[in-house]
């Protein structure tokens, strides 16, 4: 029996067969091979998912070995790869190639397919989530059939619920990226009042390429973050500091004032008020795909929400008042990042322009109490949970704050009707494969 765990160690499963195809054509045969044996099949990338849409008693399937850049077209500003590549690895390739994605996340282990499938994101108001960067993608389909889909193809729905489907319609085995000319960013990092960053916070926001606020729960100081476009390929400045700093301050700093807090509960208001007075001011240049990307050797747990911008001030105050009023020993900074809207049916950006408010907690901490008090507030505003990250969501409490929501269920029945790709945790987010309600069966012109 095969053991599978994702890198937060929340989830575990033990799927009857676990398969590491290297071509599409095997990922056809695993799909009829589940098929045949009546058990569901799910696909894992990198596990930097903290929810359960993976994890399958069925068959599993990894992408690590459909790992290649299939082609690059720098006049178009195109790149086809394997689902299973890396961002790590992406970047690295792109840049030989004098190109770059448009934005990142702060972690580049993902794999693209995964980042993709569950709309991850960096910061921005320019920039919707990675999954508004596909071009097109390739699906296995449950009959081990291949379709490709496009932005500009002959099915544009069955797309635009296939950017972001949570692996619900088939496998991934390709997907084309949009990139754009390689391009430096200018970082700058800097403490700051509390309450001055929140006054400020839609100027700064608006006026910043991508903008980032971290606040540490019982400190009156935050920390700004912005990165600035610089065109070309700008000389890195103050990158050797940067590593310097991403080591022994953004992780071996945080790994002790975080298990120090784990071991004394109480002390935690007086560490996070001394951490944020000890905050440095930082600055640097560097390539875009190194400036966006952080290494993260704390492990922990993470929720996050998509609420409406316009909630973005109201939502951290209300989370800071439930934090402070209960005295929850929280000691992991909160991040609020924006970005602009998304036209996948699924993707939490879809529609509007959102703050994504980060709660983490840090291995071995009861993160229950903390999550349970936060979520009904961010879930309150209009709040759509991030696919990859805890919350408690279900399809009924769902459905009615995205407006693709039956469109995508439409798509999901016709492309799987069977539920071959489902499981119970994917029920609960999603409802049953093959069902359509009546409602948007009339919408859509078709029988139920």
């Amino acid at each position: 029996m095969h053991t599978w765990r994702n890198w937060g160690r929340n989830v575990t499963c033990r799927p009857a067969r676990l398969a590491h195809p290297r071509s599409a054509n095997e990922v056809a045969f695993e799909t009829q091979r589940a098929a045949v044996t009546g058990v569901p099949l799910r696909v894992a990338g990198s596990g930097h998912s903290f929810s359960g849409i993976a994890a399958t008693d069925g068959h599993l399937l990894l992408l690590d070995r459909m790992n290649r850049v299939l082609d690059v077209d720098r006049a178009a500003g195109l790149v086809r790869v394997e689902p299973g590549i890396t961002f790590r690895a992406l970047n690295r390739e792109l840049d030989r190639h004098g190109l770059a994605l448009r934005n990142l996340g702060d972690i580049d282990r993902q794999t693209v397919a995964g980042a993709v499938a569950t709309a991850t994101h960096g910061t921005g108001l320019g920039f919707g989530s990675i999954a508004s960067e596909v071009e097109s993608l390739e699906l296995v389909l449950a009959d081990a059939s291949r379709i490709e889909l496009s932005a500009r193809g002959g099915d544009p729905e069955a797309f635009r619920a296939a950017v972001t489907s949570l692996g619900s319609l088939g496998v991934t085995t390709s997907i084309t990226l949009r990139c754009v000319p390689a391009f430096s960013l200018h970082h700058s990092e800097r403490p700051v009042a509390l309450r001055d960053a929140l006054d400020s916070l839609e100027r700064a926001v608006r006026s910043s390429d991508h903008f980032e606020l971290l606040i540490l729960p019982y400190s009156q100081t935050a920390v700004e973050r912005t990165n600035e476009r610089v065109a070309g390929r700008a000389r890195a400045r103050g990158h050797l500091r940067r590593v310097w700093e991403d080591v022994a301050v953004d992780n071996v700093a945080l790994e002790l004032v975080c298990a120090t807090g784990r071991a004394a509960p109480a002390a935690i208001p007086s560490l996070n008020r001394l951490t944020m007075r000890s905050a440095p001011r930082r600055e640097h240049s560097s390539p875009s795909h190194r400036t966006f990307v952080t290494p993260r050797r704390v492990r922990f747990l993470e929720m996050e929400y998509a609420v409406p911008r316009a909630h973005a001030r109201e939502a951290i105050e209300r989370v800071l008042a439930e934090i402070h009023g209960r005295r929850l020993p929280v000691n992991f900074p909160i991040e609020l990042r924006f970005a602009g809207p998304d036209d996948s049916f699924l993707s939490p950006l879809s529609g509007r322009e959102s703050c994504f408010v980060a709660c983490h907690a840090y291995r071995g901490f009861a993160m229950r109490p903390y999550f349970e008090a936060v979520e009904p507030i961010l879930a309150s505003l209009d709040g759509r949970p991030h696919w990859g990250k805890l919350h408690s969501q279900t399809s009924e409490t769902l459905r009615g704050r995205y407006p693709g929501w039956g469109r995508f269920a439409a798509v999901r029945s016709r492309l799987d009707p069977a539920g071959r790709f489902t499981t119970p945790e994917l029920e609960r987010l999603l409802g049953p494969a093959g069902v359509v309600s009546a409602s948007t069966s009339r919408r859509l012109g078709k029988r139920v």
